[in-house]
């Protein structure tokens, strides 16, 4: 491709690419034929940022201490029941101290738990918690605390070890690692991502990913005309420190054909999506709410991925995409309905694309190497201001997604009888157990070159110890399942075999559909038993059978993520 002809696609398409926080044109020759020392695994992050400070007290609802939160915010609590808009309870197997609702804009997050896809970490913060938007996120993207002032961030201390010896920017792409290490969607390069003495080890791809598919599936490989219109020096002053840093930045420059030329050559092998992204929010809010901002991004992840299938898809270890809307100082729900508004609709847009995303992950044969983790740089003060909104914080609660993330909720409903709710876990020990458990980086290495302190089961801050967090799951399909039966199960069938009549019990965790049904051996229906509604609980159906002719059956259970099926035997 020519030059100036990128130059100006750029322009049309509003797309920028950068390579260390500079722009850069498109990507380079391959230059590099050494193996990087990189993670035995091929497993990836992908970080969802909550731009502004999510309320975590409407995402995660006290049941258990409910009049008290609506004391506390009766301006915009949601409703506990008595409308088709209220709180959606989790879990009624939680302890009492832990059980919570999830805004009723979050139907879709409660499918993912049900199908043991969705941890949650309450009370996530770090001791003296700065109220601050900016300062506050790059506590959180340098892996710090608060008064810890690092030039790079936990993510690219943590790439920087993982490939060495080699080094970023110098060494990549190569033979072994063709991708970019780390991939923020945004026109900007975060702290998250810089490598300590060093530029960030990742790549932004500014606009949206129309955007950038556009902009891929028009490139047609680098063209050289003869004439380097760049500014060369001349070579008498190639080693000054002039042309040294100019032949750096130049170098930078030549690197980006190299990516542009992988990515969309991965792009163009990679299927669409096969399941249905949300694209609006479907009730009343603002227009500027309505457009889901989550699923172009996730989409675009997936398919970076995929690439076509059988190992094809890029090989990048963290993806950096967010959502912003939270600063919800005032008009957080609208007066007439606290269940609707700007809160409500960045509930229902992660909600519905992060089960897309999930998915198109399962669907691609992905699902097993992604593991998403929401950020935000503090919560909202537990009570409400008049102005129908929330002031800056401190804690509010981390959610996993993915099949590795460890099902359930860890920590207890916040104590609403203060001013902010308070910490329960330190967002370190978090990234200590992601870099443990799930990159399997080694603890010395964590605690000594990534994190710089032992948050695995060292002191805290306050001279306490941070307990190690079991929040990644090691043994997936073990747990997993026994998960899910805890929440959905059915027993045997009694008597069976039987003569007048069946009793069948079945116990479900969520308001949902139940479909009991006897079938022949082929597979005909011969009666429906259940076929309605029901409430979360353990249910007890009591069938005759005596005017059914003798022989065998099968009965099938469909509840949420349950579907089971039995014999019966029915006798004279």
């Amino acid at each position: 491709m020519k030059r100036r002809r990128f130059l100006r696609n750029s322009l049309l398409t509003g797309t920028v690419m950068s390579l260390g926080g500079l722009p850069v044109k498109m990507l380079a020759r391959n230059r590099f034929t050494q193996m990087a020392n990189q993670s035995t695994n091929d497993r990836v992050l992908v970080i969802l940022q909550l731009h502004g400070g999510n309320d975590g007290l409407n995402s995660l609802i006290p049941i258990d201490e409910y009049d008290l939160y609506y004391s506390r915010r009766a301006n915009i609590a949601i409703p506990k029941q008595g409308t088709n808009r209220a709180l959606i309870e989790l879990d009624t197997t939680l302890p009492q101290d832990a059980r919570v609702g999830l805004h009723p804009d979050m139907g879709d997050m409660k499918k993912l738990y049900d199908y043991g896809r969705l941890g949650i970490i309450q009370g996530v913060s770090y001791t003296n918690n700065n109220g601050s938007h900016f300062r506050g996120r790059d506590i959180w993207f340098m892996g710090g605390g608060a008064n810890d002032y690092y030039s790079s961030g936990w993510i690219g201390r943590y790439l920087q070890k993982a490939y060495a010896p080699l080094t970023y920017p110098d060494d990549f792409p190569n033979n072994a690692m063709q991708d970019p290490l780390a991939i923020e969607l945004g026109s900007d390069v975060s702290l998250l991502f810089h490598q300590q003495g060093n530029i960030p080890a990742s790549i932004s791809l500014g606009g949206n990913p129309e955007s950038f598919a556009n902009l891929i599936n028009s490139l047609e490989g680098f063209t050289d005309e003869g004439i380097d219109p760049r500014g060369k020096p001349p070579a008498a002053l190639n080693n000054s420190p002039y042309g040294k840093e100019l032949n750096w930045i130049l170098g930078l420059e030549d690197k980006t054909e190299d990516y542009a030329d992988r990515l969309s050559q991965v792009w163009d092998a990679s299927a669409p999506a096969t399941v249905t992204y949300p694209e609006t929010y479907p009730f009343n809010a603002p227009a500027s709410a309505k457009r889901n901002p989550l699923s172009g991004q996730l989409q675009l992840i997936a398919r970076l991925l995929d690439g076509g299938g059988a190992g094809q898809g890029v090989k990048t270890k963290v993806f950096l995409l967010r959502i912003g809307g939270f600063d919800t100082h005032a008009d957080q729900v609208e007066t007439y309905d606290p269940t609707m508004g700007v809160h409500a609709t960045q509930m229902y847009h992660i909600a519905t694309a992060m089960k897309a995303f999930q998915d198109d992950l399962k669907a691609r044969g992905l699902e097993e190497r992604v593991l998403t983790m929401t950020t935000s740089e503090f919560g909202r003060r537990i009570s409400s201001n008049g102005s129908y909104g929330t002031d800056h914080g401190t804690g509010g609660p981390m959610f996993l997604f993915g099949p590795y993330a460890k099902s359930g909720v860890l920590g207890n409903v916040p104590n609403l009888n203060l001013s902010n709710v308070e910490m329960q876990y330190d967002f370190k020990q978090i990234y200590a157990a992601i870099l443990k458990d799930w990159f399997e980086v080694d603890e010395t290495v964590i605690n000594n070159d990534i994190l710089f302190r032992n948050y695995l089961n060292g002191p805290d801050d306050n001279g306490g110890n941070y307990e190690p967090l079991a929040i990644i799951d090691t043994n997936i399909i073990t747990s997993v399942n026994q998960f899910m039966q805890e929440k959905f199960s059915m027993q045997p069938c009694y008597p069976n075999p039987a003569r007048d009549r069946v009793t069948f019990t079945y116990k479900i965790n969520a308001f949902t559909s139940v479909k009991l049904v006897l079938t022949d051996l082929n597979g005909k229906v011969q009666t429906t038993i259940v076929d309605e509604i029901k409430q979360p609980g353990e249910h007890r159906v009591v069938f005759p059978v005596n005017n059914l002719a003798p022989g065998q059956y099968i009965y099938s259970l469909y509840a949420g993520p349950l579907k089971e099926s039995h014999k019966l035997t029915i006798i004279k």
